[in-house]
């Protein structure tokens, strides 16, 4: 159904997306008392308020740490994997999708950490968030990656039920 080209980027595309998402995972992981803290401080906009009851709350946010690196692992292990590809790159899409509510790239928003570029409204969480969903609507991982085995466990299953 499609061309080896098609195949080529949308695998080249989850691989980048999961290396940099599981990467993201391990620093935190690896970072001595590392917390979201920081980034939530400067949450400005439509969150601001979630995240400040979240700071306000010692044990939601060390939940919250948790939850954020050992989601972002599980996440980037799934893209490379190729295994729930679907459930992962909603998923890390979701998950992007907070972090650029948290901190957008709006008129008027200032921040005290310094950013990688200059961006208006839309930067590269926001397109990373939607690569995601354009993964999670093409199957890559059931032409290279471990859903494959899934699929054909599934349908091994379906076969023995009938």
């Amino acid at each position: 159904m499609y061309t080896p080209m098609q195949r080529y980027v949308l695998v080249a595309l989850r691989l980048l997306i999961g290396w940099h998402i599981l990467y993201e995972g391990f620093s935190k992981l690896l970072i001595p008392n590392w917390s979201s803290m920081g980034f939530l401080k400067e949450s400005k906009w439509i969150l601001t308020g979630f995240s400040d009851w979240i700071i306000s709350h010692a044990g939601i946010l060390n939940a919250v740490d948790f939850l954020n690196t050992w989601g972002l692992i599980a996440i980037g292990t799934g893209l490379i994997l190729g295994l729930f590809t679907r459930v992962a790159a909603i998923s890390g899409a979701i998950l992007l999708f907070i972090y650029y509510l948290n901190n957008p790239p709006l008129i008027g928003l200032e921040y005290s950490v310094p950013t990688e570029g200059s961006y208006l409204i839309v930067s590269k969480t926001l397109i990373e968030s939607i690569a995601l969903v354009a993964l999670a609507v093409f199957p890559s991982g059931s032409f290279a990656g471990l859903d494959i085995l899934v699929c054909r466990f599934r349908n091994r299953n379906n076969k023995m039920e009938e």
